[in-house]
């Protein structure tokens, strides 16, 4: 009923698709708020260009399909006789002729448009009197009432498209109230309901007046429940009060989700108010008030016959009192008939208190939807068992119990219910799995590689440092893989023997110690290991070995040696120059001075005297000399050659040949 975004930005489809008058339609439909589709099922409207050759055999075409033969449709044709003799029998919705101006093609695609709407409306209209027609004859006719708000919900949610349409009936004391029919629910009958959880509910009674809400995740009325209405998926809400003899007495309540609609339209609340209206109507003169308060003839043999069977299990009295679990045994309205010790013990409410109250007041389960299904499949006839639930103890304690329920023998409706506190249990279960889950975690995070296998080698555990060490992804570790797999051949069972003897770091500890392993691709990994042998009862059950990756370590001492080597060469290079500079400076003034006074003698002395050639010989060697000490002064690096034997002597030539 409700205006979707389809219906307000109608589809217009061109009649030939390839007729020029393309461009003219868009700017129109654009102005007229309407888009241009390309299929039949997409459009609500037609432009004909009866002007070009293939316009008639499309339309044709058009017609003769479903689709094609609802469309509303403008003939564009040429300002002539003939082509206004052919409108004759198409009978369009309009009529224009080529040549007009797209604000005029607009201004009748908007016409039509709004005659579409109008349509629309008035359709909707006589389908929603249609329904209030047939409900108020169901309501004059059916003696069956509760079958029939039952197919009344179901008809009112598929005529809205909503999610769900309830009928909720209140306390006289307003303070609770119960669901007697439901759209997605044909056999549930008179399930209780806690206001608190249902604010639109207690304001529609409250006020009397109809309660809308259009955005149910953000709406301040529902500020207490948000959480639970967003997990349902609520996206609107109505509620519309019941007026029976001048009070409240019921609501009708229509949920829809998130993928339905976005709220309710003013038109679709006065309708709804009809409905409500004609439904307390109906309520009043069929006086379903007694009936859903459990007071009718057949409600009331119903419980004299659970009473008598709960009776009938005298025998199993001493039993019941003696079991630790709790059991009560409930009526067709899941009403308690009687409970036992334990369970008085449980719940912490008297079996006389519990007496004839409905169960859901007895136990307060935080999700009562989980309970009464638990009691509508034991009405069925049906067995649940350990079904868990959480329930608000009367000192505001949250226990929880394990319930099981099943219908008691001989066909009759009555039900036997057990339930047993879990609380602690099911605690301890949630710290361990939170602790399981914690290790899970640390285990994985860590940058060592941790593997364990069971006693026949085979892998149980892998962590994130063992994939990234071993080259194996976790699941393929874990899909029957061999710990054997992961070491060179013998050594995993020689690690075992080391494990098993006191002599490596204790009886089921190995200290640690280096080793290799072996990667995916056959590449020897090195790395620090420590393992250990996991007991359980002085069994051996497991075994575990953490590995540190050395690949890192290993090259970086591999730099550092270098680093290492090449400053000690460099220290051993600065000796040598610093060696070679002093030397070459300390040996150049007396060999200048030996040279100068050799030159000044030879410059005195003549060839033919017997003392020129010592002081030649003098002068060449000094000049000789002169030079080995320019090699030494320009020596850079430490180079030796062999001298005699063993002996390792300086290479001149060498040390200092790169400056040459």
């Amino acid at each position: 009923m409700n205006v979707s975004s389809h219906e307000s930005s109608l589809g217009v489809l061109l009649v030939p698709a390839a007729s020029a008058a393309r461009e003219p339609l868009a700017r129109a439909a654009a102005q007229a708020g309407l888009r241009v589709v390309e299929t039949p099922e997409q459009a609500t409207l037609g432009l004909v260009d009866l002007t070009t050759p293939e316009g008639s055999s499309a339309l044709s075409t058009l017609l003769t399909t479903p689709a094609g033969a609802r469309l509303s449709l403008v003939a564009l044709v040429e300002p002539d006789e003939a082509s206004f003799s052919i409108l004759e029998s198409l009978k369009p919705a309009e009529v224009m002729t080529a040549g007009g101006q797209p604000h005029e093609l607009a201004w009748r695609l908007r016409r039509m448009a709004e005659r579409h709407r109008e349509r629309q409306e008035l359709m909707r209209r006589q389908q929603d009197l249609s329904l209030l027609v047939e409900l108020t004859a169901d309501y004059a006719e059916s003696f069956d009432v509760e079958a029939l708000l039952h197919d009344v919900t179901r008809r009112l949610a598929e005529r809205l498209g909503v999610s769900r349409a309830a009928l909720v009936m209140l306390d006289r004391n307003g303070e609770g109230a119960r669901v007697v029919a439901a759209s997605d629910a044909p056999n549930l009958a008179d399930v209780r309901i806690d206001l608190d959880r249902y604010p639109e509910v207690r304001e529609a009674a409250r006020t009397g007046k109809p309660v809308v809400v259009e955005d149910a995740s953000h709406h301040p009325l529902l500020e207490g429940v948000q959480n639970e209405v967003a997990a349902r998926g609520i996206q609107a809400l109505a509620a519309l009060p019941l007026h029976i003899r001048g009070e409240v007495r019921g609501v009708l309540l229509l949920r829809a989700s998130g993928g339905d609609r976005r709220t309710f339209a003013p038109d679709e609340i006065d309708f709804l108010n009809t409905v409500a209206h004609a439904t307390a109507v109906a309520l009043r003169n069929a006086s379903l008030l007694l009936t859903v308060r459990g007071q009718t003839e057949r409600e009331m043999s119903a419980r004299i016959a659970a009473e008598a069977k709960a009776a009938s299990l005298e025998t199993y009295h001493l039993f019941f009192a003696n079991v630790s679990e709790g059991v009560a045994i409930l009526d067709d309205k899941a009403c308690v008939l009687s409970l036992n010790p334990a369970g008085e013990a449980i719940l912490a409410v008297p079996s006389e208190s519990a007496y004839g109250r409905h169960l859901v007041d007895v136990t307060q389960p935080l999700d009562e939807s989980v309970l009464m299904e638990l009691v509508t499949a034991a009405r069925r006839g049906e067995s649940r068992s350990d079904v868990d639930l959480m329930v608000r103890a009367p000192d505001g304690r949250r226990l929880t119990l394990s319930f099981s329920a099943a219908p008691l023998e001989d066909g009759r409706r009555a039900i036997i219910l057990s339930f047993r506190d879990v609380t602690q249990a099911r605690h301890l279960a949630d710290e361990l799995r939170h602790t399981k889950d914690f290790l899970e975690r640390l285990i994985d995070s860590s940058v060592d590689a941790i593997v364990a296998a069971d006693m026949q080698g085979r892998i149980i555990l892998f962590n994130k440092g063992a994939e990234a060490l071993f080259g194996y992804g976790a699941p393929q570790a874990l899909s029957g893989m061999h710990v054997y797999q992961l070491y060179p051949e013998g050594v995993a069972h020689r690690i075992m023997k080391q494990l098993r003897s006191p002599e490596y770091g204790g009886r089921g500890r190995l200290s640690v110690c280096r080793q290799d392993v072996v990667h995916r691709t056959g590449q020897m990994v090195p790395v620090n290991m420590t393992a250990s042998i996991v007991y359980e009862g002085g069994r051996e059950v497991a075994s575990v070995g953490i590995f540190t990756d050395l690949r890192d370590r290993m090259e970086l001492e591999r730099k550092l040696s270098d680093v290492e080597t090449r400053l000690e060469e460099s220290e051993k290079n600065a000796v040598i120059v610093a060696l070679a500079g002093t030397a070459a400076h300390e040996l150049n003034q007396p060999l200048t001075s030996v040279m100068g006074y050799a030159e000044l003698l030879k410059r005195r002395l003549k060839e033919e005297d017997s003392s020129y050639k010592p002081v030649d010989i003098i002068y060449r060697e000094a000049e000789r000399m002169a030079e080995i000490v320019r090699k030494i002064g320009r020596i850079t690096r430490y180079e030796t050659k062999a001298y005699m034997g063993s002996q390792q002597i300086v290479d001149l030539d060498k040390a200092s040949s790169h400056d040459d």
